[in-house]
């Protein structure tokens, strides 16, 4: 991914709200598949990490990163943005690209 199109993407993530929070029970299978699912209907999504959350978001971020196979766009205090390309149903058209990602 770009800087432009990571830029782009920040853009879109400003707005939104976080649809998922992680707790004290920190990543659980569970909640890697719930990220999983809305990363494929949605492909921008933001996280929140509640302060009972004793890890750190950053490393959070790179676990449901790696986990899900998606890309974190930012992560800016107790908030995490990620993103994943769907296959079945792109939305979102990233700059540079001409196309929707592949």
């Amino acid at each position: 991914m770009t800087s432009k199109q990571r830029a782009y993407l920040k853009g879109l993530a400003m707005t939104m709200e976080p649809i998922l929070n992680v707790g004290k029970g920190s990543v659980s299978p569970e909640f890697t598949q719930s990220v999983s699912e809305a990363l494929e209907k949605r492909e921008l999504i933001k996280i929140g990490v509640l302060k009972n959350c004793l890890d750190d978001p950053r490393e959070i971020a790179a676990v449901l990163a790696e986990r899900t196979k998606s890309e974190v766009v930012q992560v800016i205090g107790k908030k995490i943005v990620l993103y994943k390309h769907s296959k079945k149903n792109p939305r979102i058209v990233l700059p540079g690209s001409g196309k929707v990602e592949a």
